[in-house]
Order: C-alpha cells, then structure tokens, then sequence
C-alpha cells in the first residue's frame, strides 16, 4: 500500500486572499480553515497531513502549524526551508517528519528539487538538528545519482523525488524520459537505504502511472485535491485519489 500524505496548504491560500489582514485563522468569519480540512481528510483515510511554512507566509500561518499539532491524529510533515530560523521552530513543534525543500519568493509553487550538493553544509546541519530531536528528515530532491548519493551519506531516512519535471511534460515526448529518470532514482535511493517518497504535480489522472514506481513509500498530494474537494467534499476527494493509487 502507498501511503497518502494529503497537503493542505490550498486551503490556507484561498483564506490568505480575503483575510491576510487579520490576526486569526479560525474561527468565526475567517474561512476556509485548513485544520478542520485536515481533520476531515484524516477521517476519510488521510495517512498524514503535510502543511508548508513559507518564508512570506503566503499561505499556512504559525498558528495553523500549532493548532494542526493539537488536534491531528495522524503524522504531520512539516514542509520548511532550510533555514535557521525554520530549524528553530521544527525543534519547537516536533512534527513526525520535515520535508527539506528549496524556497524562491518568485515561485508560485515549488519548482524544483533542493540542491543537496550546492548546500551540503546547510542540509547538514538540518539533518543532524532533526535526527538529534527524533523528528525524520526528508530531502525533496530530483531524481540525481549525485543528490540520491549525498542525501544518504548526510544521514536523511528519506527522500522525496521531485515529480514535477515528469507531470508537466505529460503531454510531450519528454515524458517517458522523465519517468525513467523517476525509476532509476526510486532504484537508486532504495539501494542507498533510503525511503522513498514523490510529489508535486500529481494529479487524479497521472497518478496510475506514478503509482508503479518501484519502492515508493507515500504520495504527497495537495492542489488536485483541494481542487476536486471543491466540487465533491474533500472526503471524498481523499478517497477517491487513496483508490486510485492503490488500484
């Protein structure tokens, strides 16, 4: 079975465009919430929440962070920046799991993997601060023998392949070249030890092929579910991408 890590982070930005001015995010008129979404994702068969910390906070806010903590009954993945800063509060909230990726305020969404290699000293150090703690270090990465190689020798459990590349060329011949850059780097981390994870672009239709990549552990999924969340209930949403991915 793969597991279902469903990301909330939509949820947060269709709030942030009506009420980025005020204090709150939840209750009262301040909607949507995306804890009560993660809540109800979790009944549905969510087997983890992963929600983003941004830099600019564009969209899940410290106080989201916190009150996920409270109520989740499942794992939390707490997406960050290798930063400080970020290290600092992921040792004050202690999630199950942190997912290292890169951050560029012009980004609309993440649009590649984090360099390994460029910043070994950085992730370094956030991978030791985070297994000293007891929390799982995962390394969002393309799918290079080089960044596979060092996120194993730096101590990460796991990584988490970038299929972004591979979902926007779904409709090019590049396709099939970029799943097979997908394969070999899913082979390649598990020989290293390493658990496997992919995420970004995945979608209801995709998701049959990137569903036999060999040795991936869990899917990390967020705007096509709230996208579809938004027509049929986000329980459902979640149970129709669970079916799909274990078909």
């Amino acid at each position: 079975m793969i597991l279902l890590g469903v990301n909330i982070d939509h949820c947060a930005t269709v709030r942030q465009a009506r009420y980025r001015s005020y204090d709150q995010t939840a209750p009262g008129p301040v909607e949507p919430d995306p804890v009560a979404l993660a809540v109800l994702a979790e009944r549905a068969g969510a087997d983890g929440i992963t929600i983003h910390l941004r830099e600019d906070r564009r969209h899940i806010q410290e106080h989201d962070v916190w009150r996920l903590k409270d109520v989740a009954t499942t794992r939390i993945n707490l997406e960050m920046a290798c930063t400080p800063a970020m290290i600092d509060f992921a040792l004050r909230v202690k999630p199950h799991s942190v997912c290292v990726v890169p951050e560029s305020r012009e980004e609309i969404s993440t649009e590649g993997g984090l360099d390994v290699v460029a910043r070994r000293s950085q992730v370094k150090a956030c991978v030791d601060a985070m297994n000293d703690a007891g929390i799982v270090t995962s390394l969002f990465i393309d799918a290079e023998p080089a960044q596979i190689d060092l996120s194993a020798e730096l101590g990460a459990p796991w990584i988490e392949l970038h299929t972004g590349a591979w979902a926007n060329a779904w409709h090019t011949p590049r396709r099939a070249v970029e799943f097979a850059r997908l394969r070999d780097g899913a082979f390649r981390a598990h020989a290293a030890g390493l658990i496997v994870n992919a995420g970004h672009g995945i979608n209801y239709d995709n998701v049959a092929d990137i569903r036999t990549l060999p040795h991936v552990h869990e899917l990390n999924i967020g705007h096509t579910i709230v996208s579809r969340a938004l027509a049929t209930g986000i329980e459902e949403a979640v149970r129709e991408m669970k079916k799909r991915m274990n078909a």
